[in-house]
């Protein structure tokens, strides 16, 4: 969890949003190489892909960008602290668990060789 942890708020710039980001890392540990001397599997990108897609379509109400989807300045410390604070914060523990929700959607097609 601690590698992971900064990818809350878009890398603290409101970029990517960070359940997306770790979602892409669940995706690397499933088909990216773990030695030097093997490939990448070719099907992670279109995974990733569809993926994303669907984030922005049915999660992300139209985004991937953390500002855009949270509407919070992760430059401004007291924009950041007034987030914690509102309503915001449980929006965004809600998107988390419908990012894992997609994911293990995901997960369970590799299983099904999907």
């Amino acid at each position: 969890m601690r590698a992971i942890g900064p990818f809350g708020g878009g890398l603290g710039r409101g970029e990517v949003c960070g359940a997306v980001s770790g979602a892409i890392a669940v995706f690397g540990l499933v088909f990216s190489r773990g030695k030097e001397e093997e490939r990448e599997n070719l099907r992670m990108w279109p995974h990733i892909q569809k993926f994303i897609d669907r984030f922005e379509r049915e999660i992300g109400r139209g985004s991937i960008y953390c500002r855009d989807i949270a509407g919070a300045d992760w430059r401004d410390l007291e924009a950041v602290k007034a987030f914690y604070r509102s309503e915001k914060l449980l929006d965004c523990r809600r998107l988390t668990g419908e990012t894992a929700r997609l994911l293990g959607e995901f997960l369970e097609g590799f299983e099904r060789g999907k």
